[in-house]
């Protein structure tokens, strides 16, 4: 791992502890465990919720490539983390258009929703995702031989 390296992983892993402690305050303390959270979206923490879990992985995540001092493996979990997190968020989105009930104040709460206005924000948002999974899968792919040929 150069410098440059070692200087990302330990930022990131800074940031994730102040995001776990920000979490644990926004969702346990003050019980807004669904707040959104749209500055941190791309670590794939959407709600307060998420970041007390997710803050936690990534502190733990960073904390290991440091001390690892592997830098593929660092960039192969989060291609890992975001296939599986785009997949899950995929099927959430799907299981909304077909929910029953309206969800119209939901719907405008969303990211996006003033150029749709309408519930086709909810179809947006599951492609956005599957396009998500598409990249992720072949950052995995392209990050785990990357990994396996660094390995000595």
């Amino acid at each position: 791992m150069n410098l440059s390296e070692k200087y990302a992983v330990v930022i990131y892993g800074i940031f994730s502890l102040m995001v776990f402690i920000k979490g644990v305050h926004q969702a346990i303390i003050k019980k807004n465990p669904y707040g959104q959270t749209t500055f941190i979206f791309w670590m794939g923490i959407f709600v307060w919720g998420d970041a007390v879990v997710l803050g936690l992985f990534w502190f733990l995540i960073s904390l290991v490539s440091y001390l690892l001092k592997d830098w593929y493996l660092f960039l192969l979990v989060i291609s890992v983390y975001w296939t599986v997190r785009s997949l899950g968020e995929t099927i959430y989105w799907l299981n909304h258009q077909f929910a029953l009930k309206d969800n119209s104040n939901f719907y405008k709460g969303l990211m996006g929703y003033g150029f749709f206005k309408s519930n086709a924000i909810l179809f947006v948002y599951q492609v956005f995702l599957q396009c998500i999974t598409v990249v992720s899968i072949i950052a995995t792919i392209y990050l785990a031989n990357l990994w396996l040929l660094s390995r000595p």
